[in-house]
C-alpha cells in the first residue's frame, strides 16, 4: 500500500493547489496531476488585484508559482504531465497520466474550465493585454477607457454592468437581432446609460501592436466591414467544463455525473456521485469563476477527503 496515495488531485490551478496544501499538512501523501501546461488560466493573466494578501497586486503566474511552491513544501508531489483517464469503479482508484498509471484512496478533480474565445487574429497575444474573459478582475483597469462585450447572454450583460462602474462606454456586440440574456438582465443592461448595444455583429479582429487599440467588425446581414477604437474587448460567449475526459468510460465502469452543460454535478458541496472522489473550482462552479472561490472550493474538498478518509478502510 506503500505506493498507493491517500489523495490524487487533478488540476493545478487555485483550486488543486489550495486542496494539496490542506491535504498535505494533513498528513495525507498527495499527488497533483499537474498536467503539461500547469497552473490553470491564472497564467494567462497579468495584473491579479483582487486575491487577497496582495496589498500591490500579483501576476497571475507568480501567484500560482507561490502556490506551487507552498503545495511542495509540505510535501506534494507533482507529475507535469496530461490527465488521460480515470477509473473510479473500484477502490483504490486509477487515474492516468502520461504513460503512467498512479492508485489513490481518494481523489479530487479540479481540472477548472476554459474560456471560450473568439478564435480571430490578434485575440490570443493580447489576452491579459487588453482582451479579457472576467469584468470583476479586470474591470479596475479600464476606468474611463472604452470597451466592447462581445456575447448577448446573461454573462455579457453582468460584464457589461460591472465595467460601467469603470469604464466610459461599453458597447455589447452580438451576432445576432436578438439577447439570449434573461428579461432582467437585459433591462438592467439597457438602462445604463453607458452600455449601448450593436447587433448583427462580430469582431473579425481585434488590432493593436502590443495592447488592444481596436476591432475589426463584420456586420453578419450587409456583409460591411467597419473599425471600431477601443482600449478592451471582454470576450463573454461562455465557458468549456474541462470534463472531456471524464465522460469517456469503459464499458460497465461507473463514471462521474455531470450535467447538460458538462459540468460536474456537486452533492454537499464537494461531494460527487463516487464516494470518494471529490470535486472543487470552475469544474463545477459555473457561477462565480474566481480563483479565490476555486481556491475556497479547493480547502472544502480538501477537508472533506481528509474527513471521508479517516473514517473509511481501504
Amino acid at each position: 500500500m506503500e505506493n498507493i496515495y491517500d489523495v490524487i488531485i487533478i488540476g493545478s490551478g487555485p483550486a488543486g493547489l489550495t486542496a494539496a496544501i490542506y491535504t498535505t499538512r494533513a498528513n495525507l501523501k498527495t499527488l497533483i496531476i499537474a498536467g503539461g501546461k500547469w497552473g490553470g488560466q491564472l497564467m494567462l493573466t497579468t495584473a491579479v488585484d483582487n486575491y487577497p494578501g496582495f496589498a500591490e497586486g500579483i501576476q497571475g503566474p507568480d501567484l500560482m508559482m507561490a502556490m506551487r511552491k507552498q503545495a511542495e513544501r509540505f510535501g506534494t508531489e507533482f507529475v507535469d504531465e496530461d490527465f488521460i483517464e480515470g477509473d473510479f469503479s473500484s477502490k483504490p482508484f486509477k487515474v492516468k497520466a502520461g504513460d503512467k498509471t498512479f492508485e489513490g484512496k481518494s481523489v479530487i478533480v479540479a481540472t477548472g474550465a476554459d474560456t471560450k474565445w473568439l478564435d480571430v487574429p490578434g485575440e490570443a497575444e493580447k489576452i491579459g493585454k487588453g482582451v479579457s474573459s472576467c469584468a470583476p478582475c479586470d474591470a479596475s483597469f479600464f476606468k474611463n477607457k472604452k470597451v466592447i462585450v462581445v456575447g448577448g447572454g446573461d454573462s455579457a450583460m453582468e460584464e457589461a454592468l460591472v465595467l460601467a462602474n469603470f469604464a466610459s462606454e461599453i458597447t455589447v456586440v452580438h451576432r445576432s437581432e436578438t439577447l439570449r440574456a434573461s428579461q432582467i438582465m437585459q433591462d438592467k443592461a439597457k438602462k445604463n446609460s453607458k452600455v449601448k448595444f450593436m447587433f448583427n455583429t462580430k469582431v473579425i479582429k481585434i488590432l493593436g501592436d502590443e495592447k488592444v487599440r481596436g476591432a475589426e467588425l463584420k456586420n453578419n446581414k450587409t456583409g460591411e466591414t467597419s473599425k471600431m477604437d477601443l482600449d478592451g474587448v471582454f470576450v463573454a460567449i461562455g465557458h468549456i467544463p474541462n470534463t472531456m475526459r471524464f465522460k469517456v468510460m469503459p464499458a460497465g465502469k461507473r463514471g462521474i455525473e455531470m450535467d447538460q452543460k458538462g459540468y460536474i454535478r456537486v452533492r454537499d458541496h464537494t461531494r460527487t456521485n463516487i464516494e470518494g472522489v471529490f470535486v472543487a473550482g470552475d469544474v463545477h462552479d459555473w457561477h462565480y469563476r474566481q480563483a479565490v472561490t476555486a481556491a475556497g472550493f479547493g480547502c472544502m474538498a480538501a477537508l472533506e477527503s481528509e474527513k471521508w478518509l479517516r473514517k473509511t478502510t481501504i
